[in-house]
């Protein structure tokens, strides 16, 4: 076989710009770029590797190594998991700064390829810069603390081993069942070094995305439980909107007039006004979704895999006989709950459960059209409140919400504005609605919002954040001013950690550590604490525009209404900075969180929130399969 010699960092860049993506019938490449930040450990590699490619692999600068991770993501969410970045960091702090996306990428089962750099794998000038050492193992690095966080993980020791490595990297990347993060760690020495590379490996090569349907015994089961259901309920999950199942759904739930609720990931997967949409669903879910969860005999959850918030801890379907139908082209995902498990392609499967033609009781599809009327009538007094002398974060989301066009992107993390939007966001569009809540990570919003921006370059993209989020990972406005990337940027001031605070009352602490105050004598103090310090005097608006971005300081819902607007209409990076009560949330329309409160306290608060948390943990069980 003929070969090229290059140096395995130039290999790898090659090979990365040659990989493509197949899913039914269109191609594109695979990678649109890498985001990097160089050092001693990645410099010289990797990154001469990157000057030299001639722009085959588009080099972004990144002011935080968790930060461009998250841009990653938020492109390749953005892409259906089928386009993903590379994400390049030098040796030590800039690799570890990388975990906290790592994670993120593999709990929402979202493509991206990590490329820290690593110690030198001679060995010979250990300890280098940066390097920690242990003394029980000679060829540990920061960089074994990504195997936990990685679906693919490897060292590469010799400059040939890259083939293999980028070879089972590619598998796993493209595929729906097993991606996430891939990290593969370059000792920096082994970067620079020359091998002959075969030209094969340089070549393009094309990754082809199969929509495989599950076992046909399966699916006679599982359509024989569908058409004896009483009370069928739907629930998307991220799976529906990456297999561009939506079109799919809503002519099933249409046909049969089974309801549909949603996962955080699957929201958008039904416009909001569907007959069949109930919205959200758990922890965060509507009151109507829930109501239905309660009394469903049969739960067919599409694309989910199942997480606490979707199922209240377990207590959410309350039906003793209720059964499942878990449609996901992951297998762990599709045995939960004791299930029919169906393991296949979210669009595929869709079709054929639908081809059984079963269609629910008028009456059932008249009482979900009934609880559908009564949500929207209970987001729109929401959304309306009047609330004073500050706003409340209901009234916020509204205006943005009637600010966004159809096709525009809402995008959040974590907080109290993620359950909030979960409720009360009305979608459009099956991309519209891009809230990170697998790791539910502060710092998420505006780093994500550069790649929904770069994967929509024509669709606006309102970031959402609390200042909490905020105040974590702002320096990614900078990027946003560099690359040209237009961001509507939402900062919610609730002086503190508002979600955290409503917790913390809610187990009896009295949202202890939870504001922004100065410290007193008495501590941090408390939400009703006598002796609480002033709040601290932070510039959210200053701080955006120390860092290239225009701000806008609205008062009222009025003044947000008008600066968003304006926002809209402008070409560049905006902020809007909006002060809310922080204790005027949204209800909790009978949802459950199992959040464990202490046993044994000498303060009562506690006391009787461990007497509600006994009554709610009632409440759960295990959902296994009913014999026969």
């Amino acid at each position: 076989m003929p070969t090229t010699r290059l140096t395995m960092a130039q290999a790898l860049v090659r090979f990365l710009a040659s990989q493509y993506i197949e899913r039914d019938g269109a191609e594109q490449r695979f990678f649109a770029g890498c985001w990097g930040i160089f050092g001693h450990g990645n410099l010289a590699g990797i990154g001469q590797a990157l000057q030299e490619s001639a722009g085959s692999l588009t080099y972004h600068q990144a002011r935080n190594e968790q930060a461009m991770v998250h841009a990653a993501i938020g492109f390749a969410r953005m892409r259906d998991r089928l386009q993903a970045f590379v994400c390049t960091s030098s040796v030590g702090p800039g690799a570890t700064n990388m975990l906290t996306g790592a994670a993120v990428a593999t709990v929402n089962r979202i493509p991206v390829l990590l490329l820290p750099g690593d110690v030198f794998a001679s060995r010979v000038p250990d300890p280098v810069l940066q390097q920690v050492e242990t003394p029980w193992r000679g060829d540990v690095s920061v960089n074994d603390a990504f195997q936990p966080l990685s679906r693919y993980w490897d060292r590469i020791t010799r400059p040939e081993q890259i083939v293999p490595a980028a070879l089972a990297a590619m598998r796993v990347l493209t595929s729906p069942a097993d991606t996430g993060a891939v990290t593969l760690c370059l000792p920096q020495d082994v970067q620079t070094e020359a091998f002959e590379v075969p030209d094969g490996f340089l070549e393009k090569r094309v990754w082809h995305i199969e929509r495989r349907l599950p076992d046909a015994a399966a699916l006679e089961r599982a359509r024989l439980l569908i058409s004896d259901a009483k009370r069928p309920l739907i629930v998307a999950g991220g799976g529906v909107i990456y297999s561009g199942a939506s079109t799919a759904l809503a002519m099933w739930a249409q046909a049969s007039g089974i309801p549909v609720a949603e996962t955080q990931a699957g929201k958008g997967a039904l416009p909001y006004d569907h007959p069949a949409a109930v919205g959200a669903i758990g922890v965060t879910g509507t009151a109507a979704a829930n109501a239905l969860a309660r009394e469903a005999d049969v739960v067919i959850g599409i694309g989910t895999r199942w997480s606490d918030f979707t199922t209240m801890s377990k207590s959410a379907f309350a039906d003793p006989q209720v059964r499942f139908v878990n449609v996901n082209v992951a297998e762990l995902d599709a045995h939960k709950h004791s299930g029919v498990a169906l393991i296949g392609d979210a669009r595929a499967t869709i079709v054929e459960l639908a081809k059984a033609g079963h269609r629910v009781d008028v009456a059932y599809v008249a009482e979900v059209a009934r609880l559908a009327r009564e949500w929207d009538a209970e987001v729109e007094r929401l959304y309306t409140l009047g609330h004073s002398p500050l706003p409340a974060q209901s009234e916020v989301i509204g205006a943005v919400n009637a600010a966004a066009a159809p096709e525009d992107v809402v995008v959040c993390a974590a907080g109290s504005l993620p359950g909030d939007l979960h409720k009360l966001w009305r979608t459009r569009d099956p991309k519209g609605y891009h809230v990170e809540y697998g790791f539910s990570t502060m710092g998420y919003e505006i780093a994500a919002g550069l790649g929904v921006r770069m994967a929509a370059p024509g669709r606006d993209v309102f970031v959402m954040v609390g200042d909490g989020s905020y105040l974590m990972l702002a320096q990614e406005l900078v990027t946003a001013v560099q690359e040209s990337l237009k961001l509507i940027v939402v900062i919610v001031d609730n002086h503190g950690f508002a979600s955290i605070g409503a917790l913390s009352r809610s187990v009896g602490s009295g949202g202890f550590g939870t504001q922004y105050r100065y410290r007193t004598a008495a501590g941090l103090g408390l939400d009703d604490g006598e002796e609480n310090g002033d709040l601290l005097p932070i510039d959210l608006a200053a701080n955006a525009e120390s860092l290239g971005v225009p701000a806008i300081r609205a008062r009222t819902v009025a003044e947000l209404r008008s600066a968003l607007a304006a926002a809209k209409a402008g070409t560049a990076c905006a902020a809007i900075v909006i002060e809310t009560d922080r204790y005027e949330s949204v209800p909790s329309y009978g949802a459950w969180w199992d959040v464990a409160v202490a046993e044994i306290s000498g303060d009562a608060g506690v006391r009787a929130a461990r007497a509600r948390y006994e009554k709610g943990r009632a409440a759960q069980r295990s959902h296994l399969r009913p014999p026969g």
